[in-house]
């Protein structure tokens, strides 16, 4: 049984075969376990019915229709995480609003969150309806005009919360360090950030971690991502790739 006093070490976002991860939350629970993960997030993308890159995706997103299964799948693994590895998981959904412009693009992560929750309506709609559901905000590779390369994929392509002050307000927290890609501007403009791995597949095991004073417990955890308290940031490589391989 893992330690119930902090610093949790954290995966705040990762994506399982619910959406475009390649494992499924078995499988991702009992990797972040044997890791030592105190706290894994499960954040599947659900997507706008006109989503420009829908059709192309070649996998499936959380939607309305299955949202109770994906849920039924998280919580029965996240009983048995804690059983197994003192491993607490929290279920979530990324809120995910791509455009053909970057500049339009923005994904949020909800963590914490119980309900179902549309991005048809906009993605600033969907922050609103999330946060009001109790859930915390956690606005996802928010790249700035000068750090999206023509390497980056289309759907990371994510540039409004750099651009948009009315948007930003809407989140909790930023990420400084998706993977190991640094988010300067976040750090700049004194918001509060958070680390995660963006986990689609084992290699995504490294990189930049968030390491959270909280106690061990969801309702916890998720009241400190709300709040701007400080948390410790860390980069884990050599330890988690061997243990991912």
């Amino acid at each position: 049984m893992r330690r119930t006093l902090g610093p949790l070490l954290c995966e705040l976002h990762a994506h399982s075969s619910w959406s475009d991860g390649e494992l499924d939350v078995a499988e991702l629970v009992d990797l972040h376990g044997r890791s030592g993960f105190d706290v894994l997030c499960v954040t599947d993308h659900v997507i706008r019915k006109n989503d420009p890159a829908g059709a192309s995706a070649g996998c499936r997103m959380v939607d309305s229709d299955c949202f109770d299964s994906y849920l039924e799948d998280v919580e029965r693994e996240a009983a048995r995480a804690w059983r197994t590895y003192g491993l607490l998981v929290i279920p979530g959904l990324e809120l995910t609003f791509n455009d053909v412009d970057p500049v339009k693009s923005a994904h949020a992560l909800a963590v914490g969150l119980r309900s179902f929750v549309s991005v048809d309506l906009g993605i600033a709609e969907a922050m609103r309806t999330a946060d009001e559901a109790g859930a915390a905000i956690v606005a996802a590779h928010p790249y700035d005009g000068e750090h999206a390369s023509d390497l980056t994929p289309a759907g990371r392509l994510t540039k409004r919360f750099a651009r948009d002050a009315g948007l930003r307000v809407l989140a909790h927290r930023f990420e400084l360090f998706n993977r190991t890609r640094l988010f300067g501007w976040v750090a700049e403009a004194g918001l509060p950030a958070v680390a995660s791995g963006d986990f689609h597949r084992p290699a995504h095991l490294a990189g930049w971690k968030t390491l959270l004073p909280s106690l061990h417990d969801e309702a916890m955890v998720v009241d400190y991502l709300r709040s701007p308290r400080p948390v410790y940031l860390v980069r884990l490589d050599h330890e988690l790739a061997e243990l991912a391989a």
